[in-house]
């Protein structure tokens, strides 16, 4: 018969307890009778680290940000109205105060949402992507156009919030072709919700009558 206890005693070294957490986690009654053919010795999962069990980091996410279409010729605004359906035209740095009292808006990224920056290089400058997924508290995957200034559309975008407060008001993006986080910092006035878009669907998929 295998020594159970000391087993559980090596494999809790192994993840990293101390002796004394280690002793607690062995059984109550280290005498009892196990079948020898289900303890043949410690599972795969008992030598490894805590680690080994986390999801993988927010950076596995950044090898797959591609330039989609090079050639499309596209600015972001119509780029991200016609991903989104936020039905908003004029200049990027006009849609957060045009979303009021038509969209709803909030300062947390959800999926299908437009994300509005603006003030970079020049107050009179601003950007819209629309977010794809939010695979963190601080990173979301968005496509956008026109980013690299080329009237490209990349796809699978990582951004990240580096904001101090972690309110996503501050947030760097990934530079494709450089393949690294772009060195500048952004400003994020908010996140535009397609609600109209979404109760016209659903009131479409009512049967009438």
């Amino acid at each position: 018969m295998l020594d159970t206890r000391a087993i559980l005693l090596a494999a809790a070294a192994v993840a990293g307890f101390s002796g004394v957490d280690a002793h607690a986690l062995t059984p109550m009654s280290s005498d009892m009778a196990i079948d020898p053919m289900v303890t043949e010795g410690p599972s795969s999962h008992a030598t490894l680290a805590p680690r080994a069990f986390e999801r993988a980091p927010d950076e596995a996410y950044e090898p797959t940000a591609r330039i989609a279409d090079a050639r499309s010729r596209l600015q972001c605004v119509p780029f991200a109205r016609q991903e989104s359906g936020v039905e908003i035209y004029g200049n990027a740095n006009t849609w957060w105060t045009q979303a009021r009292g038509r969209y709803e808006t909030t300062s947390d990224p959800s999926e299908g949402a437009v994300m509005v920056l603006r003030g970079y290089a020049t107050e009179n400058r601003g950007h819209v992507a629309v977010v794809k997924e939010v695979v963190s508290p601080r990173l979301v995957i968005v496509d956008h156009a026109n980013w690299l200034n080329a009237g490209e559309i990349t796809r699978d975008v990582p951004i990240r919030d580096v904001s101090a407060a972690g309110d996503w008001s501050q947030v760097q993006v990934w530079h494709v072709p450089g393949r690294q986080w772009g060195a500048r910092t952004y400003n994020v006035q908010g996140f535009i919700l397609n609600v109209v878009a979404e109760a016209r669907a659903r009131n479409a998929a009512i049967p009438v009558g």
